[in-house]
């Protein structure tokens, strides 16, 4: 086997290393690194959104909104990669999300359209669901938080 003097980031030279001696007929780091490529792979196809971090039937109510307290009933829980979907004080709701971890982003929320006299803190609730751009959880609670200063805080109920 022989080594090219290059000088450039250790991935480069390890490139020119295999394909010297895969030229040279010598198959068997070529070998090893097909058979070894599956399980290298298997890491990467792994949930990186909050779903891989919380148990699918986890369903967090909404406790504070602002610093102040939520006086209505709106939920939320991750049922599968890159889905969110929950209740708010009057509809059901549900949209994407396919951030990775701690990063939060939805798409657009699409809910029932009933109307109840909690109309106003669901409206203010979906709003605010849309401007947080982070999430954590630490246990039975779960905080989203804006750029602009917002934040929802979650814990999570039975069911």
């Amino acid at each position: 086997m022989r080594y090219f003097p290059y000088h450039a980031a250790p991935g480069a030279v390890m490139r020119i290393y295999l394909v010297q001696s895969a030229a040279a007929g010598q198959t068997g780091t070529m070998f090893r690194l097909f058979f070894a490529l599956p399980f290298l792979l298997a890491n990467c196809a792994t949930d990186e959104t909050v779903s891989g971090y919380v148990e699918p039937s986890t369903i967090f109510q909404l406790a504070e909104m602002d610093g102040k307290p939520f006086t209505a009933t709106a939920t939320i829980s991750f049922p599968e990669e890159g889905r969110i979907s929950g209740r708010g004080p009057c509809n059901s709701f549900s949209a994407n999300q396919s951030s990775p971890y701690p990063w939060f982003k939805t798409g657009p929320i699409l809910a029932t359209r009933q109307a109840c006299g909690d109309l106003a803190q669901e409206i203010q609730f979906f709003e605010k669901l849309a401007q947080m751009t982070q999430i954590e959880v630490a246990g039975n609670v779960l905080i989203l938080r804006g750029d602009a200063g917002g934040k929802l805080i979650f814990q999570s109920i039975a069911e």
